[in-house]
C-alpha cells in the first residue's frame, strides 16, 4: 500500500487506482506490436475516501468527458515506448489535475464603472462622431 501526494492534506493510496496495459498505437515497428506500453488509468472520484466533495465536484468539471457516468476518471498514456514511463506520465497527469481541482475559484464581485469611466466614455464618442461628421461631402 503506498500512498500518492497530491498535496499537503490530500494523498492517494494506490490501491484506489486501477491500471490496464493494452498495445500502443503508432509508430515503433516491432516493439509497438509485440509490447502492452500503453497504460489505461481509471480513479474512481465519486467514491474515493481520499478526496473531499468539494474537491471531487471541481475535479468532476474539470475532468470533463474523461469522466464516465459512474463517476469514474478514465486516462490514457501511450507516448513513451516503455510502460514504466507510461504510468509516471498519468499518474503526474491525474496528481496535477487533483491539485488544479484543490484550488478554489474567487467569487466575482461585481463591480460598477466609475463616474469618471463613464464620462470619458461618452466624451471619446463625441470626439469619434464629430470625426465621422466631418468625412461628408464637401457643400458648394
Amino acid at each position: 500500500m503506498v500512498a500518492i501526494p497530491v498535496t499537503r492534506a490530500i494523498w492517494i493510496d494506490s490501491e484506489e487506482l486501477h491500471e490496464s496495459y493494452t498495445r500502443a498505437s503508432g509508430p515503433g515497428g516491432q516493439h509497438v506490436n509485440t509490447t502492452d506500453s500503453a497504460v489505461l488509468l481509471r480513479f474512481d472520484v465519486a467514491n474515493s475516501p481520499s478526496l473531499p466533495d468539494a474537491v471531487k465536484a471541481r475535479l468532476a468539471v474539470l475532468a470533463g468527458s474523461r469522466l464516465t457516468r459512474e463517476g469514474v476518471l478514465v486516462l490514457r498514456s501511450e507516448g513513451a515506448r516503455s510502460q514504466l514511463l507510461n504510468r509516471q506520465e498519468v499518474r503526474e497527469r491525474l496528481v496535477e489535475l487533483i491539485r488544479e481541482a484543490t484550488i478554489v475559484p474567487k467569487k466575482r464581485r461585481p463591480t460598477k464603472p466609475t463616474r469618471a469611466s463613464q464620462t470619458r466614455r461618452v466624451e471619446g464618442k463625441a470626439r469619434r462622431s464629430a470625426v465621422k461628421a466631418g468625412r461628408g461631402k464637401v457643400r458648394d
